[in-house]
């Protein structure tokens, strides 16, 4: 992975087998990796697809990634993009489908049931990240409407002081024009991804929730201002962005 260099081609060199597999074997493993290729592929020839890292993630032990939410292309940009598996939450309900569970078991999504109490919803990612895993949640709750970033909503704090893991935040751009909330199918364009800087788990110890919530949503605009500059063709901004 390179660290500051400009994406024109995904900064990846190896597939997700030499990455931590979260701890899936056989099915799982083999599953993850095509589909990992397949999709890539996809991605890059037809999405436009794009990232770009400030730094290296951690490559072992638990990473709540914070990514701005634009389709439900999202999961599987994340998963493309980074170097190791990412877990993703998943509607209760996509489970009755005994053949999709499975394979969405195999790519190591986590349950959620809506119905159920936060608690109980909470207490299974901390579970995933004391555990290991890489999670990758959306603070804004659902997707965006306008293209634009929305509300970043603070419960992601509790998730990380509680499972004592570092916070890397994401914005997404791009894939809300490929995908808007209106239309039944995706279409051709251009999708960016920007890394920023890992918050190590010793930073977010110290601060209180409000104080988390603060600086990753000042971090989400950075990295979204950025990501729009830069697919747009323009460099990156030197001014402190304001939130929209």
């Amino acid at each position: 992975m390179t660290g500051e260099s400009d994406a024109t081609a995904v900064p990846r060199t190896a597939g997700p087998a030499d990455a931590v597999s979260g701890g899936q074997r056989g099915l799982g493993r083999w599953l993850y990796d095509c589909l990992w290729v397949l999709c890539r592929t996809l991605a890059v020839s037809v999405l436009g697809f794009r990232v770009r890292f400030a730094e290296s993630l951690p490559r072992d032990g638990g990473l709540l990634v914070l990514s701005s939410h634009q389709s439900h292309l999202d999961p599987l940009l994340l998963g493309l993009a980074a170097d190791r598996r990412l877990s993703t939450l998943a509607r209760s309900s996509l489970y009755h489908f005994k053949p999709f569970a499975a394979v969405i078991t195999a790519l190591d999504a986590v349950p959620i049931d809506r119905n159920a109490s936060m608690v109980k919803a909470m207490k299974a990612i901390i579970g995933r990240l004391r555990a290991g895993h890489a999670v990758a949640i959306f603070p804004e709750g659902t997707r965006t409407a306008t293209g634009r970033l929305g509300e970043i909503k603070g419960g992601f704090a509790l998730l990380a002081k509680k499972a004592a893991v570092p916070i890397v935040p994401v914005a997404i751009v791009g894939a809300y024009e490929c995908w808007p909330r209106t239309r039944l199918l995706p279409q051709p364009g251009r999708i960016r991804l920007e890394f920023g800087r890992v918050i190590p788990a010793a930073e977010i110890a110290q601060l209180d929730e409000q104080a988390i919530l603060a600086l990753c949503t000042a971090r989400i605009h950075e990295l979204d201002t950025n990501a729009r500059r830069l697919r747009a063709g323009l460099g990156v901004s030197k001014a402190k962005p304001q939130p929209t």
